[in-house]
């Protein structure tokens, strides 16, 4: 498992111990095969954990049989509410991340706890009729979009090299993706600001 899984696998199951409620904001968990518009067989083992909480997914549309249909820009809950919230590869879709970042931490208890996916240097991944492609993000854009909240963790997903691997034709060769990651290792590019995306760990 690599370390960005790690890091996901860990702050969601303290999410999901933790907090009572969970609001996923387009589904990005997949975790539950009649929830969403996808499925991910890898993330199956949050299910029993899922079914001992409040878990309710928000999405902008109706399409997808969401619990709550509603905008990131203006989340439609008071403020200090939410227990936890998760926004996986969402961000760079809507039209202002700054204003959803400013949502996701107003709706926030004190204390509450929020995972977000982001990507940076990763491919373009509208869908045409549901969302458009609009940004990415570095590291300083991140620290700025999450400042007012308590506490920031950080994951980078992928090094310097296997960035660069995923983004080609040649990303999908699972044995150059072993050698890349061990390349990256080796050469200390783990850790480098040239990263496919972040995991963001927040608490407000």
């Amino acid at each position: 498992m690599t370390h960005w899984e790690t890091f996901f696998r860990e702050k969601m199951r303290r999410i999901l111990r933790e907090k009572p409620r969970l609001i996923d904001i387009g589904g990005g968990l997949r975790a539950l095969k009649k929830r969403g518009n996808r499925f991910d067989p890898n993330r199956a083992w949050m299910a029993p954990l899922l079914e001992k909480v409040d878990y309710n997914v928000l999405d902008p549309v109706p399409d997808y049989s969401p619990d709550i249909v509603g905008d990131i820009h203006a989340l439609p809950f008071p403020d200090d509410s939410q227990d936890a919230i998760v926004c996986l590869a969402v961000l760079e879709h809507v039209e202002d991340p700054a204003r959803a970042a400013r949502e996701l931490y107003r709706v926030l208890k004190p204390g509450g706890y929020c995972l977000v996916y982001v990507p940076f240097l990763f491919y373009y991944h509208a869908e045409v009729g549901y969302y458009k492609d609009y940004w990415r993000f570095t590291r300083d854009a991140l620290e700025l979009l999450f400042k007012p909240f308590a506490v920031k963790e950080f994951q980078s997903v992928r090094g310097a090299l296997e960035t660069w691997l995923h983004i080609s034709p040649l990303g999908r060769v699972k044995f150059l993706v072993s050698l890349f990651r061990t390349l990256d290792r080796i050469f200390r590019k783990e850790d480098s600001r040239q990263v496919s995306g972040y995991y963001i760990f927040l608490v407000k």
